[in-house]
């Protein structure tokens, strides 16, 4: 057994306690290996440091320790709780860590006189009624469009419903019944608001009752043609009652299928509510020890209900595919946590045993997509190396690239790849400031500089290779920021494009030695620099894009200190738009009600100095 080499652990063991509590592994330098939690500390902790039954993983962490600090709680329930919080705060490497997501999406049913449907994330702090969770934006906009074609609720926003004394172009098209100009009445609108409320609640059932009741009732009216608008309802509610439902089944409950082999993991996360199945979500936790599918769920349950930074509405149920050891914990601290009872069940029969069989054959297959994509990069690594003719195989690239509209709004992207592919939460963006407009140049070395005064500190890691976008001029401009901050020994490729700049005609230029490289168009290596460049550019383009497109939706007059919306508003009313207010003159500003002639002359030099 690889023993640690300074840490003592018979004699730490001697003095820890058979509480329950958390236990923080630390490193040499004091950094956060890992974080767990114990009902009997002494117990749990000695079971590190036995002399056999350990994966080699499992050595590797023990083999680094060299202190471990323990906090003693009242209860397991604690415990679970402040393990979370700590696995969040350190994220430490080996844990099994659950990429923290955003929010998950709504839909909002407004509380108006004609109420309004919409998409919604965050906060629920607005009066009106939420329906979800839905695993995906995409998901929210299918159901939104089909309640638009069936129910034709309104959708626009409140002030350009304030706004209309017509119809608009959704009237027209048969989505919207024109409730802004009165085409329909108060009572025949909020009925239609009710129908999308029952479908929305999984109320299917008694909605197609209701709207067969209403059908019959026009049809005797001889008022066939609304007849007809309800029949063709009830033909929609039907197709999409029957891909998304299962007969006779209802309620709201999570259900939750873990699939592990060749050393990941992935958790399938399938919505059920109101008897409807919302949609399903893919997670591949990442994990450096050997641990079982339980221990995985268990961690994705406390990570992604009790830890996690987005709005998570909690149901009754949660359903897995596998016993769970801390079931019974796991359930109380839920229940605890959003105060009502929570039940976690793996046992189920009929048709409930349809969803969880429908949640791991999605699991499995995933997973084996994800293996594949995995070894497909691997082999790409190792293609780079045998290519580029390097010691080790390199882990981390990264690559960055500059992207502009003639000088305008230039935006680096610094893109990370690792042996799993794109490493999205290490991207970043930066906005070049104090540059000519169009110097490539300038805008490379700003931010180089920026993001390696960062690696040379050691807060963030440094990458085994750097990729610059461009020739040996682009090059030169790296190979001399690294020599300014004294990073050494930092494999540099450009990755120039060929004569007629075709794609798999690159050139790739070593950085210690300016030798060129061309690499056959079908080389996995070529591959795999084509796709971090592509979304180097990609990334690049896109934050250009969002910054360009916010400084022109700005006024221009925004930036101008002592021009807040009053007077905004006052120049505007005034000269009827900006482009006639750049052409006034200083004493023509002035005299709008409020300007100064000194706040005029700052608004004149303020225009023209954009």
């Amino acid at each position: 057994m690889a023993e640690p080499s300074e840490f003592d652990h018979k004699r730490f063991l001697a003095t820890v306690t058979r509480k329950p509590g958390v236990y923080v592994m630390l490193n040499d330098k004091s950094e956060v290996l890992y974080v767990g939690k114990a009902k009997n500390l002494r117990n749990r902790l000695g079971s590190y440091f036995r002399s056999a039954g350990l994966t080699n993983k499992t050595l590797a962490l023990v083999a680094r320790i060299a202190n471990i600090e323990v906090t003693v709680t009242s209860t397991e329930r604690e415990a679970l709780l402040l393990e979370q919080n700590l696995i969040k705060q350190y994220r430490p490497p080996y844990n099994i860590l659950l990429r923290d997501d955003k929010s998950y999406p709504y839909i909002y049913l407004s509380d108006h006189r004609h109420p309004r449907l919409s998409i919604h994330r965050g906060a629920k702090r607005g009066k009106g009624q939420y329906f979800g969770p839905y695993p995906s934006a995409g998901a929210v906009r299918e159901s939104l469009s089909w309640l638009q074609k069936v129910f034709k609720v309104r959708q626009c926003e409140d002030s350009y419903y304030r706004n209309r004394s017509r119809p608009c172009l959704q009237y027209q098209i048969g989505r919207c019944t024109g409730p802004c100009a009165g085409m329909v009445s108060d009572d025949d609108y909020l009925r239609d608001v009710q129908h999308s409320e029952m479908f929305l609640t999984g109320k299917s059932d008694a909605l197609r009752l209701a709207l067969a009741d209403d059908m019959e009732r026009h049809a005797e009216a001889l008022e066939f043609e609304k007849a007809a608008e309800l029949r063709d309802r009830i033909g929609f509610l039907q197709q999409v009652q029957a891909s998304q439902c299962i007969e006779g089944e209802s309620g709201d409950l999570d259900i939750i299928a873990g699939v592990v082999a060749a050393g990941m993991s992935c958790i399938q996360l399938l919505y059920v509510r109101g008897g409807r199945v919302l949609g399903s979500r893919s997670y591949f936790p990442k994990s450096a020890l050997e641990e079982g599918v339980e221990r995985h769920i268990e961690a994705f349950i406390a990570q992604h209900y009790l830890a996690g930074s987005g709005v998570v509405d909690m149901p009754r149920e949660l359903l897995c595919n596998v016993e769970l050891p801390d079931a019974s914990l796991l359930a109380s601290s839920l229940s605890e946590h959003c105060e009502r009872k929570v039940v976690i069940s793996t046992r189920v029969r009929a048709n409930r045993a349809k969803w969880l069989q429908l949640a791991v054959t999605a699991a499995e297959q995933n997973l084996r997509n994800k293996l594949a994509a995995s070894a497909s990069m691997a082999g790409r690594f190792q293609a780079l190396q045998e290519a580029l003719d390097l010691d080790s195989l390199p882990e981390r690239l990264e690559c960055f690239d500059i992207s502009h509209s003639s000088g305008e709004a230039t935006v680096a992207s610094c893109v990370v790849f690792d042996s799993n592919g794109p490493l999205k939460s290490d991207y970043r963006l930066m906005n070049i400031e104090g540059v000519v407009g169009g110097d490539d140049y300038a805008a490379m070395r700003q931010a180089l500089t920026r993001r390696y005064k960062r690696i040379s500190s050691g807060e963030i890691p440094r990458p085994d290779l750097l990729l610059i976008d461009g020739g040996k001029g682009q090059l030169r401009q790296a190979q001399e920021v690294m020599a300014e901050l004294g990073v050494v020994d930092l494999m540099m490729l450009g990755v120039a494009k060929g004569s007629d700049r075709r794609a798999g005609l690159e050139v790739l230029i070593r950085g210690d030695n300016g030798r060129e490289i061309t690499l056959p168009d079908n080389s996995p290596a070529l591959h795999l620099i084509q796709h971090i460049r592509d979304e180097s550019h990609r990334f690049a383009v896109t934050g250009h894009k969002a910054r360009r497109d916010k400084a022109r939706r700005t006024s221009g007059l925004e930036s101008i200190p002592g021009v807040g919306a009053k007077r905004r508003r006052d120049l505007l009313r005034q000269f009827g738009g900006l482009q006639a207010i750049r052409q006034a003159s200083i004493k023509d500003l002035s005299t709008v009600p409020g300007i100064s002639e000194k706040i005029a002359r700052d608004i004149y030099e303020g225009l023209r100095s954009e």
